[in-house]
């Protein structure tokens, strides 16, 4: 476990709120905008002497992959976690979406994770096992494990993950199961 600059026993904030980033992804999103790129130029500049069909499928098929790839990747840029009072809030993205809100009613405990990989999930992004539960994964590192009352988890990847858990916990030991904060 690494040492972070918050003691046991300082008072937590209101709302905590953490953050994660994969600057790799970035990569990812310019081959992204690079078959979009080479799509539209195919349109513009085309020069396929074996009929409009060829071209229009390459063309359509460059700039859709180039989206798909580009809005994948940068959907999982970073991830933000909001803990309040009342529940735990995750959103990826520039957008926010998707977004995953956990009343802390129905959290029955937080462990701290030295080491969350992609290679564990099945790749970055929104993730479902059903061994394991699910998972937002944008790096490989810290992280947060959620045990659900309904016996399902949810691990996120956050900075700081150590004081997250514990802010967790203190919030847990004034809410009882099943109700609202």
């Amino acid at each position: 476990m690494r040492d972070h600059p918050d003691a046991d026993d300082t008072p937590r904030p209101d709302v905590w709120t953490g953050r994660a980033t994969n600057r790799v992804q970035w990569l990812l999103a310019l081959v992204g905008a690079a078959c979009m790129a080479l799509g539209i130029e195919l349109a513009v500049d085309s020069a396929w002497g074996s009929g409009i069909a060829p071209l229009v499928m390459s063309v359509v098929g460059c700039i859709a992959a180039g989206l798909l790839v580009l809005f994948g990747t940068l959907a999982f840029v970073h991830v933000d976690l909001k803990l309040d009072k009342e529940c735990v809030e995750v959103r990826c993205g520039h957008m926010g979406l998707p977004r995953r809100r956990i009343p802390l009613s129905h959290v029955a405990g937080a462990d701290f994770t030295a080491l969350v990989t992609p290679r564990h999930w099945g790749g970055w992004g929104y993730r479902w096992r059903p061994e394991k539960g699910t998972a937002v994964v944008v790096r490989r590192g810290e992280g947060i494990v959620l045990r659900l009352w309904d016996g399902h988890t949810f691990t996120v990847t956050v900075d700081n993950a150590e004081t997250a858990v514990r802010v967790i916990r203190d919030r847990l030991r004034t809410i009882k199961p099943g109700t609202a904060a």
